[in-house]
């Protein structure tokens, strides 16, 4: 599905690159369920907006669905971006100022889909996720699990090939995280490739396998036997 080459992500400071991915290479097949892990600043979410097409890279190549991503204009990457991949975030990222059924249907609009099907799409997944007595309600009403299934909703609406989680039960209780992580588990085995950044060993343990980092580099390559 997707293979990083020799990338090398930095930052200057003082007159010296300060790296925040060196010389990573990873290669990722459809239907996998990968785990990175790797304490804070090194690299975890920096490979995820790399991943995602939200960040470039200073050396390398990206390939993304035998697409060379670091040859494409943005406004080609934006569109492999939102006809491919759904991204889950800590913080949840919900537009505050809109419901729930309007954050959910927000990625649709992006992609100019017909009202009547934006209906259906939107009433599937608030039934998916048991939240359609929140459909009205705005972010701020919600708990954090709430938003969380909010978040996934949205990610999940497009239908993508590829979901990136970064940390996405930092801040849930240990119940709230693992529904969570079941959710993922069903939409893995349903052939959704999803990408984790996660601190949990028992979160990464959903995963197939597990990418270990330091300080930008990989230190681990582990394969888990579920």
């Amino acid at each position: 599905m997707l293979q990083l080459d020799h990338i090398y992500k930095y930052v200057k400071q003082g007159g010296r690159r300060i790296f925040l991915l060196n010389d990573l290479s990873l290669k990722v097949e459809e239907g996998e369920f990968f785990s990175v892990m790797g304490p804070s600043g090194s690299g975890k979410s920096t490979l995820l907006n790399i991943i995602g097409m939200l960040d470039g890279f200073e050396e390398g190549e990206y390939f993304f669905m035998n697409e060379p991503v670091h040859k494409l204009k943005e406004k080609d990457r934006t569109k492999l971006f939102h006809h491919n991949v759904g991204f889950i975030f800590q913080a949840y990222h919900l537009l505050d100022e809109l419901t729930v059924y309007e954050n959910i249907e927000t990625p649709l609009l992006y992609k100019n889909v017909r009202s009547s099907e934006r209906k259906a799409m939107v009433a599937d997944m608030l039934d998916k996720f048991n939240i359609v007595g929140k459909k009205d309600l705005f972010p701020a009403q919600l708990s954090g699990g709430q938003q969380q299934l909010v978040g996934i909703a949205r990610a999940l609406i497009t239908r993508p090939k590829l979901i990136l989680a970064d940390e996405p039960t930092g801040n849930l209780n240990s119940k709230q995280g693992d529904e969570i992580m079941q959710v993922f588990k069903e939409l893995n085995e349903e052939g959704v490739t999803i990408i984790q950044a996660t601190h949990s060993e028992s979160n990464a343990t959903y995963g197939s396998r597990t990418l270990h980092l330091m300080d930008g580099t990989i230190v681990r390559h582990k394969s888990e036997i579920l």
